[in-house]
């Protein structure tokens, strides 16, 4: 009985969920007291407006990465969002306007996605990887090298500003609100039932009347939408428009996607893990930061993070079954 016992603790405990979460918790705590103003409220503010484009865009490549696809064209899409408000920006557009046509720009770039994976039928890795370079050369068509800012400081300073006088971002309720969204989409709805049959087995799911196509359309229409907020968002807390902003963040939300635990052949994923995910491989970019480490030190941390997420959900199956 006491093996038993102890063997299905162990199974509890194998769980990669499980494990990320205490090892982003332990990860909290050293950092804290290890790294000069690491815990200040401050750098609080700082890290989750760090974290910000990699948590929202995180949220929808979940669903994506859980049906078995991928999408790598989500960091163009953001810098593209950027781009075209910067352009009308200089054109004298009004801010209210041009921010829906950023969020309708990146459905429409999400959609192109869509259709090439969907109804073409082609692999959503060669698909996304075309259409990184494509939205990002495009960016560049728009603004071109240059940068525009001065953008209206009442938007700025709220993207910017915390919730009264605590030391939460205001950005961090735009955060709650999506992750709310798509973890109730995922995981107490019929959509998100379908997402893990066709994760799972397409075929098995169409014979349950899911239609794959359609469900994976609109996913890339999702995420297309957050990665084009992200572009927003991104532009106002920096103050500046740039055909580049955004490079390389790709792999930093594939990473604590699947750092989450979510499976890279899709089915299986739940996202607390990722959540987790994004916290931990925020942090430790933040404390690093503090520690004056380069950046090209932190990409050598994005790249070992993702072999680890890879690695460590594989491990933990492992020892669960023996």
């Amino acid at each position: 009985m006491s093996a038993e016992l102890t063997a299905t603790r162990v199974a509890r405990f194998a769980n990669w969920n499980v494990a990320i979460i205490a090892i982003t918790v332990l990860v909290l705590i050293v950092a804290a007291a290890t790294v000069d103003n690491f815990g200040t409220s401050q750098n609080f503010g700082f890290l989750v407006l760090d974290v910000l484009p990699i948590a929202i865009i995180a949220l929808p490549m979940t669903l994506i990465i859980v049906t078995g696809e991928i999408d790598l064209s989500v960091a163009s899409t953001l810098g593209l969002s950027s781009a075209v408000l910067g352009y009308l920006w200089n054109a004298n557009q009004p801010i209210e306007t041009i921010i829906p046509l950023c969020l309708l720009l990146g459905a429409v770039l999400g959609a192109v996605n869509g259709f090439f994976v969907t109804v073409l039928g082609l692999p959503s890795l060669a698909v996304t990887i075309g259409t990184l370079a494509l939205y990002r050369g495009l960016a560049f068509v728009v603004l071109g090298d240059s940068a525009v800012a001065d953008f209206p400081p009442t938007y700025t300073d709220w993207v910017t500003g915390t919730i009264g006088s605590t030391p939460f971002p205001n950005v961090l309720i735009v955060i709650v609100v999506l992750a709310v969204v798509f973890g109730v989409v995922l995981h107490a709805t019929p959509i998100g039932r379908a997402v893990f049959a066709v994760g799972a087995s397409e075929q098995a799911a169409r014979f349950a009347g899911v239609n794959p196509g359609r469900l994976k359309f609109w996913l890339y229409v999702a995420c297309g939408l957050v990665s084009g907020l992200a572009g927003v968002l991104w532009t106002l807390r920096y103050s500046s428009a740039r055909a580049d902003n955004g490079a390389g963040l790709e792999l930093a939300v594939v990473a604590a996607v699947l750092l989450g635990g979510v499976s890279i052949f899709g089915g299986k994923g739940a996202l607390p893990g990722v959540i987790a995910g994004v916290v931990l491989l925020g942090s430790l970019q933040n404390a690093l930061r503090l520690s004056d480490v380069s950046n090209e030190a932190l990409n050598v941390v994005t790249g070992v993070l993702l072999i680890a997420s890879v690695l460590g959900p594989n491990l933990a199956n492992r020892l669960r079954r023996t």
